[in-house]
Formats: C-alpha cells, sequence, structure tokens
C-alpha cells in the first residue's frame, strides 16, 4: 500500500492576513502621499512616498530572515518522480512556464503525487513527455517546493534512466495555493485606510492651497464660467450654451489665467468643450514650457473639425485638444472619441496638420 504525506496549507493563516493587510495599508498610503505631493508641490509628501515603502520592505526582509534561514538550512532530498503529465501555460521567451504533474517516490519516505511550475527551456521540452522519469529535488517539510533537476549527478541520471516509477494516487499537492477572499478583502481594506490616512494627516498641504489661505490661490464664481487658480494648475470651466470654440472664447479664457503683466509658461493646454486646464511650468525655470498667448487660436476650431469628419470615427461625442511643450516646441493633439473607437490628429504649432491616425 502507497501512503501519502501531507500538503500545504490550504487557509490563510492569521500572520499571513496581517501581512496582507499591511501591505495594502502601505501601498495605498505612499502612493496617495506620492501623487498628492506631486501634484500640490510638497516635497515631505513625496518623500514620504518614497520612504515608507522602502522602509516596510527592509523591515518585512529582517522579520522573515529566521524562517528563511531555517529552510535554507534544510537539506534537500533527491528522489525519481513520474511525470504524469504536463502542460505549457504560456511564455513568449526561450524559457517556457510549464505545468507538472508528479509521483514522486523517495527511497526512504512515503510516495506522493505534486503540482508544479517551472520554467523549461524550449529546446529541451522535447526530453519531458507522459510517464517518463526525471529526478527531482524537495525540502522534506515542504515536498509541494518540488523542482526537477535539470542536470542531475551521474550516477542518478542512470537511474532515471532504467527505473520505473509506478503512479501514486491522489490528492495532488500543489506549489501554489491561492490566499482566498479574506486576504484579498483585508488586502483591500489595508490600502483604503492607508489612502485615508494620508489625506488626514496632510490635508492641510494637500487642500490648503484650494482654500485660498495663503494668497497663492484665487477661485472666482459666476453665472457663465467657473475660473479656478493655483501656483501649478489653472482652470476654466464655462457656463450652459457656451462653448471653447466659439469666436474668441478660447482665447479670452487663457487671458483671463495669464493676466497683463504676469509672465507664466505652460507646459501643457488642455481644452474640451466647456473646459480649459493649463499646467503652468515650475517657478524659476524660465526655459521651460510655451508661451499659452502662442497657441493658434483661429486653427483651433479648424482642427477640431477636421479631426471629427476625417478620421472615419462613427458618431463623435466628445473632443479634446491637448498642447504640450515642455521643451519649448509646441505640439497640438486633437483626440476624438465616438461610438466605434477614437481618432487622433496632430499638428505643429502654427495649427498645420503632421498627421492622423484612428483607433
Amino acid at each position: 500500500m502507497t501512503s501519502t504525506v501531507g500538503g500545504p496549507p490550504t487557509h490563510s493563516t492569521p500572520a499571513q492576513l496581517a501581512l496582507g493587510f499591511l501591505t495594502g495599508g502601505v501601498i495605498g498610503a505612499s502612493l496617495t502621499a506620492f501623487i498628492g505631493g506631486c501634484v500640490v508641490e510638497r516635497v515631505p509628501l513625496i518623500v514620504t512616498g518614497l520612504v515608507l515603502p522602502a522602509v516596510y520592505g527592509l523591515l518585512l526582509l529582517f522579520a522573515t530572515l529566521p524562517r528563511r534561514a531555517r529552510e535554507a538550512a534544510v537539506v534537500p532530498r533527491t528522489a525519481l518522480a513520474m511525470i504524469e503529465s504536463l502542460e505549457a501555460v504560456g511564455g513568449e521567451s526561450s524559457d517556457v512556464p510549464v505545468r507538472f504533474e508528479l509521483s514522486v517516490a523517495p527511497d526512504d519516505a512515503p510516495a506522493f503525487r505534486v503540482e508544479i511550475r517551472q520554467d523549461i527551456n524550449l529546446v529541451e521540452l522535447p526530453d519531458y513527455r507522459p510517464r517518463g522519469v526525471v529526478v527531482v529535488g524537495y525540502p522534506p517539510d515542504r515536498p509541494w517546493k518540488t523542482r526537477i533537476v535539470k542536470r542531475p549527478t551521474p550516477e542518478w541520471e542512470e537511474r532515471a534512466a532504467s527505473a520505473r516509477v509506478d503512479s501514486v494516487p491522489g490528492p495532488v499537492m500543489k506549489s501554489g495555493t491561492p490566499g482566498g477572499c479574506a486576504g484579498a478583502l483585508l488586502t483591500l481594506l489595508g490600502l483604503l485606510l492607508g489612502t485615508a490616512a494620508v489625506l488626514l494627516l496632510f490635508r492641510g498641504d494637500l487642500f490648503g492651497s484650494a482654500e485660498g489661505g495663503s494668497g497663492a490661490s484665487r477661485s472666482s464664481v459666476s453665472s457663465s464660467s467657473t475660473t479656478t487658480v493655483t501656483s501649478a494648475t489653472a482652470q476654466v470651466t464655462l457656463g450652459p450654451g457656451r462653448s471653447m470654440l466659439d469666436q474668441g472664447e478660447l482665447r479670452r479664457a487663457v487671458e483671463s489665467l495669464t493676466p497683463a503683466g504676469e509672465e507664466r509658461r505652460a507646459v501643457t493646454v488642455v481644452v474640451q468643450d466647456r473646459l480649459l486646464m493649463v499646467v503652468f511650468a515650475s517657478a524659476g525655470v524660465e526655459s521651460a514650457g510655451f508661451d499659452p498667448g502662442s497657441l493658434p487660436y483661429d486653427r483651433v476650431p479648424g482642427l477640431v473639425e477636421e479631426a471629427r469628419t476625417t478620421l472615419g470615427v462613427e458618431s463623435p461625442r466628445s473632443w479634446q485638444l491637448t498642447a504640450q511643450g515642455l521643451t519649448g516646441s509646441l505640439t497640438l493633439r486633437v483626440v476624438v472619441t465616438g461610438d466605434a473607437g477614437t481618432g487622433t490628429l496632430e499638428a505643429n504649432d502654427r495649427g498645420e496638420v503632421l498627421r492622423r491616425s484612428a483607433g
């Protein structure tokens, strides 16, 4: 009678669940801090977003050192195994991931059946076939971590060539076990709580500029449009019945964000039907960006109309024009979205069409 060994844990342990929760919290907090710091130009937030995952990784490394040292001290056991089945599961490089189901027959331990995934070179793949005998190695306390030995010793290679291994009945141990819904939910909860913690702790830095207390931002609202200006971005939203394609509307919106006598260079200008957003270059960087007043305003309606009618987009619903000039060379890009896809039109700083493409 053939007996089998125990399989890997099928449920997440409390330690694994706690680790998933902490990992989600670190991911949420670091991403929120880094992105928020870049948006509001706050160095402490950016540094927090970069340092937090590095510190967490180091702590995790030191915390798992004893366990990994114990696992490394275990001498692996060598045995013969029969390939019950194999299946290539993807890969486009010279090494292909292959799923093996093996019947492992150690010399001095119970036989067992295991499913593993291992990369095999395309040139060597024909050497592995169902019912073939191979040499494997595995930790005695974790047989589900079995690996095929690609270059066995001459003694084991000779044994594999002449040996016959009987098939072992199930159950089949697997090298990877899903974490389950509880682990995923705890990771998601940690991510949300990490994000909320950063927003709460740094709410002054993240939202202070929008409250108008420092004098660096201003906001004005009327029945026809809304204008918001900060040290980094500016935005104009038109009221109902108006469009940035109306005669002179786009020029007036841009001029309202750059008062006379105030020279501000733009990195990106985004225009939609009723929305204008300008991202200004950082103060003190004179060579970056372009003068927003240099946009070819008279050509914008024509470019949008040409993108709507010549790119093959059926029933165009929306459009967006993006002007970029980080190094001073201005490029206009009009993207039109319809029921069956999108189309893109690119033009230079004079509004001359350079290329068209349909998505």
